[in-house]
């Protein structure tokens, strides 16, 4: 059971990396093509109608809704009826989700005037242009969806984990087309082709390849039942982990120019390790909790989930340690000079905020498909609703006294909050390894308090000892060098970001953190088989 999680964990991990990458590749295309100003808030902005409409629709929640129903089939040897199950259901979110494109084609000036109505009418109807270019990209993400939750019920996860991969390189193709030199039009046309040749096109080859035996029906029986009634609470929640997008663009379009961009940027680094490891092992893992709690073995799935969840979180918080000290230095070295004065500093400033929730973002992934397994896709949702009502008041009151960083303390402070009730919550539900995160965060959390302080203490001393940061002190040595300010960024970034890892690395060894051992042992392996 392990070894099958750790190959599909392998396999999405290296897929999500290298999505991850792509989408830094994307960033520093789009940072040094359309900057950071308004154009670029603008972009950002244009993505929360169709978000909001894949949200709607449960498009996150197609997997974790549907694998457990098709396993369910497979368990019983009966491919056939789960292929039934699949025609309907995919029938009825296509419809479903083609009507609802067509409304909010609509409702796209309406409703974007009433959200952003910090942008002035100009930029509103550059911003509905972008919207309408965006908005058909969601019925392929979704019906792709589908389509990859089949493929990862039996354990084929190749082509699901590369369809990110394609997917990002379609937008930085179009972002580079030359078309629209110095505005994000190339980049919005690559998020539409890129929906339809990867999230959609990938899954799609691999289902033909499987044997896919769709024929367009809508039956009204168990299964859509069950699919749309285990859907609905995450379709009506509105979880503070979507919710959180909507309003950090939405409070930022009212603030200076170049806030949306400042924090989504800042967000879109912090995705990076939060995908790798997070959505990763949560992807991976999930079929065979969904098999186990299948078959009535409950406990197995918690400890599967609890072994799991201590190892994602060894490696999510030592990136967590390198973004909160280097953060500046790894903006610079993404997004290029063509940002607003301070915008570099600005973005760091609030990844190094965004990044201290890093445990949160990798965690919620795993935790919620905890409860997904077991077909309580209300927990998740409830909570996450009535986290997103507590915290809402924050993200303005906040940015109000502390610009960009106080939409970064909002953001935190919800997705942390929202972690920490999950986690309590599903370990009460289970009698096997209760007590197990005790000592784990009793041990790992001075090393990472440690690991930051240290960080910042070597700033402070380099400020001290050569009269600056390092990466402004070898920038006075080769700024006439080609992309000088980004190369000494990242030797001054890479020296703190390497030295607090380094520690973190050796306080977990010396404290003996829980799950650490397993993290080794499985990363030296990989090693010695490459």
């Amino acid at each position: 059971m392990s070894r099958r999680i750790g190959i599909a964990t392998a396999i999405w991990a290296i897929g999500i990396l290298l999505s991850r990458v792509i989408g830094l590749v994307r960033e520093a295309a789009f940072g040094r093509i359309v900057g950071g100003g308004q154009s670029a808030d603008l972009y950002q902005a244009a993505f929360t109608i169709p978000d909001f409409l894949n949200y709607l629709l449960a498009a996150g929640a197609l997997s974790v809704v549907f694998i457990p129903l098709f396993s369910r089939y497979l368990e019983q040897g009966d491919e056939k009826e789960g292929w039934r199950a699949f025609s309907s259901i995919a029938t009825s979110v296509g419809l479903l989700m083609l009507g609802l494109t067509v409304m909010a084609w609509f409702l796209v000036p309406t409703v974007n005037a009433a959200w952003f109505a910090g942008f002035d009418e100009p930029s509103r109807r550059i911003l509905n242009q972008l919207t309408y270019i965006l908005l058909p990209a969601q019925i392929f993400h979704v019906t792709g969806g589908l389509l990859s939750a089949a493929l990862q019920a039996k354990d084929r996860h190749a082509l699901p984990a590369m369809a990110p991969l394609v997917y990002t390189l379609c937008i930085i193709l179009g972002g580079l087309s030359g078309i629209y030199d110095g505005n994000p039009f190339g980049f919005a046309w690559g998020v539409l082709i890129g929906s339809i040749l990867g999230p959609f096109g990938l899954p799609l080859l691999g289902c033909w390849r499987m044997g896919l035996q769709y024929r367009p029906r809508i039956d009204f029986d168990h299964d859509l039942r069950t699919y749309f009634i285990q859907s609905l609470p995450i379709m009506l929640a509105f979880s503070v982990i979507v919710v959180d997008d909507w309003l950090l663009k939405g409070v930022a379009a009212g603030m200076q120019e170049g806030a949306v961009a400042t924090v989504t940027f800042a967000k879109q680094i912090m995705r990076v390790p939060m995908g790798v490891f997070g959505l990763a092992l949560g992807a991976a893992a999930y079929p065979t909790l969904a098999r186990l709690v299948a078959s009535g073995e409950n406990d197995q799935a918690y400890r599967t989930l609890d072994r799991a969840l201590r190892q994602m979180l060894c490696l999510a918080l030592g990136a967590q340690v390198v973004l909160t000290v280097a953060g500046s230095d790894i903006a610079k070295v993404i997004y290029g000079s063509k940002l607003l004065e301070n915008q570099h500093s600005d973005i760091g400033s609030a990844l190094s905020i965004f990044a201290l929730a890093l445990w949160a973002w990798s965690a919620h992934t795993v935790l919620a498909r905890g409860f997904y397994a077991r077909g309580q896709t209300w927990i998740p949702s409830v909570v996450g609703t009535v986290v997103i009502v507590l915290t809402w008041p924050l993200y303005r009151f906040l940015a109000g006294y502390f610009g960009t960083d106080g939409l970064a303390m909002a953001s935190s402070a919800g997705v942390g909050l929202y972690v920490f009730v999950l986690g309590i919550w599903l370990r009460r539900s289970h009698s096997a390894g209760i007590d197990r995160f005790i000592p784990f965060f009793f041990r790992i959390t001075p090393a990472v308090a440690i690991a930051i302080a240290s960080g910042w203490g070597l700033t402070e001393l380099s400020q001290r000892v050569l009269g600056g940061p390092i990466a402004e002190v070898m920038l006075d040595y080769i700024t006439e060098w080609p992309a000088a300010a980004e190369i000494s960024a990242l030797v001054g970034g890479g020296i703190i970001g390497g030295a607090s890892l380094s520690l973190y690395v050796l306080l977990l060894f010396a404290l003996k953190v829980p799950g650490f051992q397993e993290v080794t042992a499985l990363i030296i392996s990989r090693v010695r088989r490459t």
